[in-house]
Order: structure tokens, then sequence, then C-alpha cells
């Protein structure tokens, strides 16, 4: 290798750095894509110049994101509604393991995506997490920027905390390509808790996801008179709340999620208690 290093006139160092640097921009790209999709969805119409003043994204100039929306096939006019998959060549993609899965109880499957919320002309970032099953949103974050630290990751460690277990093992965390979910910090806290990751390829795969940015969004935030950055916070917490413990859903037999987990508790220890008397009349007899 060091014969090959001096032939081409290059120091190993110099050549790892480029390594490092060329797989650092292709993870920023791969993070900016679901949210370009999002806008081009949003904005049909809308060019690939006022997208970048819009998304004033980092790690990327404006030319180099023109130039990556055209790759991507997302300076047309009119882009269906999916997510393609880019070159993929030294980026993380997992198994989608949520596909055909059949749940019966709470943290089998989690769900996150993130979406965008424009403010005076500005984008902040909306990150959610939710139980598949009992719908529940466990963990969600409001930030500026898309980078992983105020994005996934704070929002799965309120998840976390949430559920107050160190160990979630066989438990499916869901999301899109995002570079957010596939981060090393953010994989080495799915890896503590035993936690497996999954991908989806289309957005229709990610549908519970999905659907929780459009009723955050549309059914609370468009309603709010909000002013600046603190106030979304705050808006998205209390939106947060009054979905978890307010809004009862039709898949859930009219219970909010907080309802149809405190009845799934229930039932679970009253199941318990009967199996323990069913023992206890075994040992006796």
């Amino acid at each position: 290798m060091n014969f090959f290093y001096t032939s081409i006139g290059i120091s190993k160092q110099a050549f790892h750095q480029q390594l490092g640097r060329t797989a650092c921009h292709r993870e920023c790209r791969e993070s900016l894509l679901p949210i370009i999709h999002q806008l081009r969805n949003d904005h049909p119409t809308m060019s690939s110049r006022a997208m970048y003043y819009k998304l004033m994204p980092e790690g990327i100039g404006r030319d180099a994101f023109e130039a990556y929306c055209s790759c991507e096939n997302l300076s047309v006019k009119r882009v269906k509604n999916w997510r393609r998959t880019t070159d993929s060549s030294g980026v993380t993609r997992f198994e989608n393991l949520a596909n055909n899965l059949c749940l019966s109880n709470i943290d089998q499957l989690w769900q996150s995506d993130i979406t965008y919320f424009e403010l005076n002309g500005r984008f902040y970032y909306l990150t959610f997490i939710i139980d598949a099953f009992s719908r529940r949103i466990l963990g969600h974050h409001t930030s500026g920027r898309l980078l992983t630290d105020q994005t996934t990751l704070p929002a799965l460690r309120m998840a976390l905390k949430e559920r107050k277990r160190e160990n979630l093992e066989g438990l499916i965390f869901h999301s899109d390509g995002g570079g957010q979910y596939y981060d090393k910090e953010f994989l080495k806290l799915t890896r503590q808790h035993k936690i497996l990751n999954s991908m989806c390829e289309f957005a229709w795969e990610n549908g519970k996801a999905e659907r929780i940015n459009g009723v955050i969004k549309n059914n609370y935030l468009k309603h709010r008179r909000i002013r600046n950055l603190n106030e979304l916070i705050k808006e998205v917490d209390r939106s947060v709340k009054l979905y978890n413990f307010d809004k009862p859903h039709i898949g859930l037999q009219r219970l909010t999620p907080i309802k149809f987990e405190r009845q799934l508790k229930e039932t679970s220890m009253q199941k318990s208690k009967i199996r323990n008397i069913g023992k206890s009349m075994q040992i006796v007899n």
C-alpha cells in the first residue's frame, strides 16, 4: 500500500482524510434527502435555489445543493411522494424489520421521522418517536438545525427516559434512511439498550410516523400563534401532551394513547395475578 500511495503522489494520511471528508459529505446529503422530499411535495414548483435558501443546510454549498437535487430528480416540477435510496456506498442502511410485523404489545416497534415547520421564513425541525402499538409519542425534539444531537438523539433519550427501562432487547426502531438515524452516537445509544435498527425505502413503509407529522403540524401547530423558536418548542410540547392524553383513536377503541397503555397494563397485571393464583393452587394440590 505504501508503494501505491507513493506512485499516486499522496500520503497515507491525506488519502484517509479525503475518505473521511467524502463520507461526511455523503452523510450530510443523506440527512437532507427526506426533508428535501417533504419540501418538494409541499412546494411542487419551488426552484432548487429557493429550497436551498429556505433550508440553509450546513455542509453543502448552493451549487452543490442544486446539483444534488438534479441528481435526485428533485429539480422537476412535480415529484411523486416517495423516497429513493441514493448512492449508499459507505452509508449504513438497515434491513426493514417492520415489514409484515404483527404487534401485540408496546415496545415492540417504535417509529420515527423528522419533519420541518416554517416560521417567519425560516425552517425548524421536529423529530417524533412513537410506539406503533399504542400510538403514543414517546420522544420528541424541536430544533433549528438538522444535526443528530439536535434531532434524533435528544428525542431517543426522551423516549428511553419515558419508558424507564435499561434493557429494551428486541425492540425495533424503525425510520427512513436519514443520516441522523445511522449517526455513530445514535447507534451507540441503540446498541446500549439492545435496540434493533430498521429502515424503510419508501415513505409509506413508515406510515405511522409520517402521520404523526401531519397531525401535530396541521391539527395543532398551524392553529397557534407562534412567533419564535422558544414559542414553537412550548407549542410542540403542549401539542404532544394533548395528543397523548386527550386525543382518542378509533384504532385504540376510542381511547387516548395514555389510557390505552394504562388499560393494557391493568389487563396484564390481572392476567399475571390469575397465573400466580393458578400456580399456588397447583402447589397446594
